[in-house]
């Protein structure tokens, strides 16, 4: 069976600037190539990928379409945009969209001081010109607050397709079934431009690479059930991922739950129809 991954990074120091790895003293705080995750990807049925901005600048999109472009695994890029300036957001997407890798945008707003970052109205305005273009958007959100924003957001900007990476945290880690993260959960399943991607549930843990498929069920379930099997999609998020094991166990650990869930049609769409569907690879 054919598997997308929807969510994978790499970073060179000398191709952009990750002002979020600047003070970290974990494994993350190196370069990682596609070259390093190609070695993984041969050892397990995944067959393309999808790279997903790190960093709120040019240079790292410009970066990461130039290996995606000499990459075959490598089926699109979700890169950054200006959105605090919609004008310069418009020329930008105009340009960008001739490029065939260019498939989504991206902003860390879980590293902004402000939760409601993406309510600003200047960012509403290039949210709608995205919507326009039918450009995808990322959501990288950690809190509620986060959550409730991008609520917000599917409400001004209809039209946008919304993508909530990591299932926006839940809470894995507590064990709390499923209270206020479940609650919006189901609001943001309500809106049928937003999708889900499960995904960075293994650091979500916080159980190191001592997580297993048992920790992750009932919250991938829960998400299919109120998604759908047609707006869920699966990612490995390497190299964060290995801050909780190695890249071949997580993909063992989502596939073990989520096979044991959906039939063979329903399981093709999540583990990479949707994916490919969502962001037009």
């Amino acid at each position: 069976m054919e598997i997308i991954d929807a969510h994978v990074h790499i970073w060179n120091f000398e191709k952009a600037e990750y002002d979020w790895l600047k003070n970290d003293t974990s494994i993350l705080n190196r370069n990682y190539e596609i070259e390093e995750l190609l070695a993984q990807v041969q050892h397990t049925a995944i067959t393309g990928g999808v790279l997903v901005q790190a960093a709120n600048t040019y240079e790292e999109t410009n970066y990461m379409l130039q290996v995606a472009n000499a990459t075959g695994w490598v089926k699109g890029v979700v890169g950054w945009m200006p959105l605090q300036d919609p004008a310069f957001t418009a020329t930008a997407i105009r340009e960008y969209l001739g490029n065939p890798y260019f498939k989504g945008v991206r902003h860390l707003i879980h590293d902004e001081p402000d939760p409601q970052w993406l309510l600003q109205p200047t960012v509403i305005q290039s949210l709608s010109v995205l919507a326009a273009y039918d450009v995808p958007y990322d959501v990288v959100g950690v809190t509620p607050q986060h959550l409730i924003s991008a609520l917000e957001v599917a409400q001004k900007v209809p039209e946008l397709r919304l993508m909530i990476d990591h299932m926006n945290q839940p809470p894995i880690a507590s064990g709390e079934q499923f209270g206020e993260w479940g609650e919006l959960m189901k609001t943001a399943a309500s809106h049928k431009n937003i999708y889900v991607k499960i995904s960075g549930l293994g650091t979500c843990s916080k159980k190191g690479a001592g997580w297993t498929a048992d920790d992750i069920q009932p919250y991938t379930e829960f998400v299919l059930e109120h998604f759908g099997e047609n707006r869920c999609c699966c990612g490995g998020d390497w190299p964060v991922s290995l801050l909780a094991g190695n890249y071949n166990n997580t993909w063992q650990q989502y596939v073990k739950v989520l096979s044991g869930v959906l039939k063979d049609a329903a399981l093709q769409k999540v583990l990479s129809t949707n994916a490919i569907s969502f962001y037009n690879l």
